[in-house]
């Protein structure tokens, strides 16, 4: 089952509601059709021009912000992307999912300042599922998670570390599947020197204190972590990962970003998200080139991770 058909049979029979702080673009208003034609989904769109003082929303915003000034509260109140997410703060929506027309550090600001981060995660990061069905290769995985593909610039190896944490989370919350988690590097187990495989080894290290039940290796290139041949070559020790990872965290945005749209566009891979981890409830970025599907998309997984409203 992919994670799409996973997340339409999670959401069957329950009463779900979405936020597109984007309301006048034309993809969202079309995806907004199909979800509550199809899949019975209430979506709210807003507009500048649709947005009306709501003084329980600027409560709610000054509650979180006590030292933000009322009449500020007020007008970051009225932006579309900032009252989205005190929609679902205040729990009249259960998902906000935008970027169709936003830069992502926008959709992020505003989603720290209303919704929040978790109580439980440091640093805030992103994930893309990345189906790879049309893949024939011993030991990978029809489905894996890209992380970080959007945020983290230069993470650190703590940073990273949270990556690799968020992303095992989300694997399981996805797949239903456990999380073998590969932190990638130009070298494997020390086949090379660097400061920036450094980096990777300790991120590797702080992750297996901070959840010793969880496979974890690294450092991994990219084949030693995902074919089984390779990995026998590469790695004479064995491992819990090498081979069949389903979980590949990238030492930074900029190989992050570049290897999920290489496999995309030339392995022919879907890719869904980028679905954003380490937020008190859900919320999604779009990429802006995303079609109709892929917003769909987008929100039935981010909807699917939603607690049930009581």
């Amino acid at each position: 089952m992919d994670v799409v058909e996973r997340a339409q049979r999670s959401l069957a029979g329950r009463r779900v509601t979405v936020v597109f702080p984007e309301g006048d673009e034309e993809r969202v208003q079309l995806a907004a059709a199909r979800l509550r034609r199809d899949h019975g989904i209430e979506c709210l769109l807003l507009t500048p021009a649709t947005i009306g003082d709501e003084a329980a929303l600027v409560a709610a915003y000054l509650a979180n912000r006590p030292d933000t000034k009322p009449a500020i509260a007020q007008r970051l109140a009225r932006k579309p992307l900032f009252h989205a997410g005190l929609l679902v703060r205040s729990g009249r929506a259960d998902a906000m999912i935008a970027g169709a027309a936003c830069r992502t550090g926008r959709v992020i600001e505003a989603a720290l300042m209303t919704i929040g981060a978790a109580s439980d995660v440091r640093t805030p990061s992103s994930c893309l599922v990345i189906n790879v069905s049309n893949v024939v290769a011993e030991g990978v995985a029809r489905t894996l998670l890209f992380a970080d593909c959007a945020i983290n610039v230069e993470p650190t190896a703590e940073v990273l570390a949270d990556i690799g944490l968020a992303s095992a989370h989300s694997m399981r919350e996805f797949t239903g599947e456990e999380p073998r988690v590969a932190f990638l590097s130009f070298s494997t187990r020390g086949s090379a020197q660097h400061a920036l495989v450094e980096r990777v080894r300790e991120a590797v290290q702080i992750a297996r204190r901070r959840a010793p039940d969880l496979a974890i290796d690294g450092e991994l290139q990219a084949d030693a972590a995902l074919s089984a041949r390779a990995a026998r070559l590469k790695i004479k020790d064995g491992s819990p990962v090498a081979g069949r990872a389903n979980v590949l965290v990238f030492p930074d945005l900029n190989s992050a970003n570049i290897g999920y749209k290489l496999v995309q566009y030339l392995g022919g891979a879907q890719a869904l998200g980028p679905f954003l981890q380490g937020f008190a409830r859900p919320v999604s970025d779009l990429s802006r080139g995303a079609t109709v599907d892929d917003i769909i998309n987008t929100a039935l997984v981010t909807l699917a991770r939603a607690a049930p409203r009581r």
